[in-house]
């Protein structure tokens, strides 16, 4: 099974976490997510892979919700996103700020697939706008600070 699996699970745990209000704990425990007889056995790499997504994520909320605001245009605000695109954006801009090993195109790539399974119909035009500017902007960052 590849990341994929590991990815859908953070975002319905940061999905969770923020309309729910289910604590951190509980969804890093994973055992909400063997609840769906349908679901299969998480295997142990996806467990730890969304594990370090939903941690990492929660743990940087107040510098991803700043990068994300930043990058919204004058009559977006954070309150008007809807809740699926949100996550998917929040957990999407982790990756993007802090798994440099992935390449921004993976995980843009990975973000607008979840969001075309579980947002709005048109929500991933939107979202790939908004990570392709982000991602330009961390390497636009980082090729100054190297300077």
């Amino acid at each position: 099974m590849s990341r994929r699996k590991g990815r859908i699970l953070a975002f319905q745990a940061l999905y969770s976490w923020d309309v729910g209000g289910v604590k951190e704990e509980e969804l890093l425990s994973l055992s909400w997510a063997n609840n769906d007889k349908k679901t299969e056995v998480i295997e142990s790499d996806n467990a730890d892979f969304a594990r370090l997504l939903i941690k990492g994520t929660i743990s940087n909320i107040n510098e991803i919700d700043e990068m994300i605001k930043s990058h919204l245009s004058a009559s977006w605000t954070m309150e008007r996103l809807n809740k699926v695109s949100l996550a998917v954006l929040r957990l999407s801009v982790y990756s993007l700020l802090y798994q440099k090993d992935l390449h921004p195109s993976i995980i843009i790539d990975e973000a607008i697939a979840i969001v075309k399974e579980f947002g709005q119909d048109d929500s991933f035009k939107f979202l790939n706008a908004i990570l392709d500017t982000i991602s330009k902007d961390i390497s636009n960052t980082k090729k100054s600070s190297d300077k």
